[in-house]
């Protein structure tokens, strides 16, 4: 059986489905006052405090044998919270004199010892709060009888289907096992998009119910160049997508192979070609794949599955470690973008009706002022380690770019109060994805250095389209005209303030976008570390003025698709384009 979604990362994954489900917790809060049934509770909080140990045992060998006995200690300490006699007895004498089901006593203890942690004045107490709560919902799980999933270590190559993924899902897997990612909801621009092709792993998103049509044990084919996905394929199917499989990894390995080289148009135009990363463990294949900079490092991700903030020290740490790693080549550091569909557990924020227009990015982070200090200034330190910038996201104004900096003036002030090194002079810029912002582009750029354009939410802003809804998917179109003189006012602002732009949305690793792009002189793209080789191929295939003509002419046709068909076939990837050059 064939089923047709959104192309959500290329390439082509074939293997057994893994369904990904999370079944809420239904915790019984009825009160009990017969003996036996209180009896039977007692013996259900038994059982599952054995089975809650023997899961541990088996994470402890599992984590020994593949990663090492410091990653097991984790795990080591798992399990002395669950032997501690104050919590098992705290949890039986609820049971017992409360009146209370097993798994609403074990909640009710669990969460005390949570407040107990999160209200600890030692940072390090305080994280042990987060060890508690894993525990806790480990334990409530099993005496409710609950499955679990686990999908942060897997034992076998699987295709992980799901309603929807995370970008907390997406970044805690198993990125070993996972081949390929399928999902019900969902689009190109959507977190569980980006981070497939930042890991380079195929998915097909917006498939609607394929959760409901599908087994685990099912051997499905990802399409991720099409938008297919085969559901127990027979041979000839079968065949075919492994022959198209090692067709496309012998194309990736030869483009890999000229990937370091020079991203320099044939007259002699430099064209930045750098990545979007999300964690410094993804630096080195950036630099792997031939990359000329961190062009976005998106550091919300740091921030996620914990149970608070991370301090400075720790940010520290880690954006430091990736400015080393990169050496002299740009490390641009984008600030706190949370929001939208990304929230924080330990972090609760009103409902908003329109999450996407509401209370995210910088605008959460003038609303807390402190957190958003304490992420400066572990920018401004890792900046004395590499060529580091800063950049804000969600501008709407050059207000709020005033009150941005201002903020930083603040940080370095505390920096040089305290006698901390810190990189004065680091450069500024904004990431521009409000269309206010594009218009306004003349005022913003005299408070910043360099501008980056975001197209997901650009798209989605000019043209009134949610970029997370497949059902609105073809009224996403970043080759829209009105996108397209966005864009061009913003190139041409930034450069008449002799300044440059780049591009960090994912229209920069489209290779008929990207040549369009260098037409209307964009100075950098970045883009998922796997785009990289071709995108840098086709830099090195044209010359600057043949890429002028094709952005002037485009600028002139009427629509998104009359304007995307005509740079794929100048980009050579059509197959009229194709057949001419054969």
């Amino acid at each position: 059986m064939e089923y047709n979604g959104i192309a959500g990362s290329g390439g082509i994954a074939i293997g057994r489905v893994y369904l990904y489900h999370k079944e809420e917790m239904v915790i019984d809060e009825n009160p009990f006052s017969d003996e036996k049934l209180l009896a039977l509770e007692e013996e259900k909080l038994k059982k599952a405090l054995d089975l809650s140990a023997g899961q541990i045992d088996c994470i402890i060998k599992k984590t020994v044998v593949e990663f090492s006995e410091e990653e097991a200690a984790i795990f080591e300490a798992h399990r002395l919270i669950l032997e501690d006699p104050e919590l098992i007895d705290g949890i039986k004498e609820r049971i017992l004199r409360g009146g209370i089901s097993a798994s609403n006593a074990a909640n009710q203890v669990i969460q005390s010892y949570v407040e107990l942690f999160s209200d600890m004045e030692d940072e390090y107490m305080r994280e042990r709060a987060a060890d508690v709560r894993d525990v806790g919902n480990r334990l409530i799980r099993n005496i409710l009888g609950m499955t679990e999933q686990d999908i942060t270590k897997l034992d076998s190559d699987v295709i992980l289907a799901a309603h929807d993924l995370t970008p907390s899902d997406t970044a805690m897997m198993d990125k070993r096992h996972v081949k390929g990612f399928i999902t019900n909801i969902g689009g190109r621009t959507s977190h569980t998009a980006i981070m497939a092709r930042s890991l380079d792993i195929p998915a097909v998103l917006g498939l609607c119910s394929i959760t409901e049509r599908i087994q685990s044990g099912d051997m499905v084919v990802v399409d991720g160049d099409d938008g297919k996905v085969v559901v127990n394929p027979d041979e000839k199917a079968l065949l075919f997508y492994q022959e198209k499989m090692e067709q496309r990894n012998r194309m990736k390995s030869e483009l890999k192979k000229t990937a370091k080289l020079p991203s320099v148009t044939l007259d002699g135009r430099h064209v930045e070609i750098a990545a979007n990363i999300g964690c410094p463990e993804e630096a080195g294949p950036v630099l792997d794949f031939g990359g000329e900079g961190i062009g976005l490092y998106r550091t919300e991700f740091l921030y996620m599955d914990r149970d608070c903030f991370p301090d400075e020290e720790e940010q520290f740490e880690a954006y430091r470690s990736v400015a080393e790693k990169m050496g002299e080549k740009p490390v641009i550091i984008r600030t706190l973008d949370i929001g939208g569909d990304k929230k924080l557990s330990y972090l609760p924020v009103l409902e908003e009706m329109n999450p996407f227009m509401g209370l995210r990015a910088i605008r959460l982070c003038f609303q807390m002022r402190e957190m958003f200090k304490t992420q400066l200034k572990a920018i401004l330190r890792a900046g004395c380690f590499g060529n580091v910038r800063i950049m804000y996201p969600m501008i709407s104004g050059v207000d709020e770019v005033i009150e941005a900096n201002r903020i930083l003036e603040e940080a370095k002030g505390e920096l040089r109060e305290a006698g901390t090194p810190y990189k004065d002079n680091i450069m500024r810029g904004v990431m521009i994805e409000i269309p206010s912002a594009a218009v306004t582009a003349d005022l913003i750029i005299e408070e910043v250095d360099f501008f980056s354009i975001g197209t997901n939410d650009l798209c989605q802003y000019t043209l009134a389209a949610d970029r997370m809804n497949e059902k609105i998917s073809y009224l996403y179109q970043p080759f829209h005209p009105a996108v397209l003189r966005l864009i061009q006012n913003v190139i041409h602002e930034s450069h008449r303030a002799g300044k440059f732009t780049g591009m960090c949305g994912e229209m920069a690793g489209d290779p008929a976008a990207a040549l369009l792009l260098i037409g209307m002189g964009l100075d950098e793209l970045s883009m998922s570390p796997s785009a990289i080789p071709a995108i840098k191929k086709l830099v090195r295939g044209i010359s600057l003025k043949e890429a002028e003509n094709v952005a002037r002419h485009a600028l002139t046709l009427a629509s998104a698709s009359q304007i995307r068909e005509y740079c794929e076939e100048k980009a050579g990837i059509t197959e009229k384009a194709q057949d001419q050059k054969d």
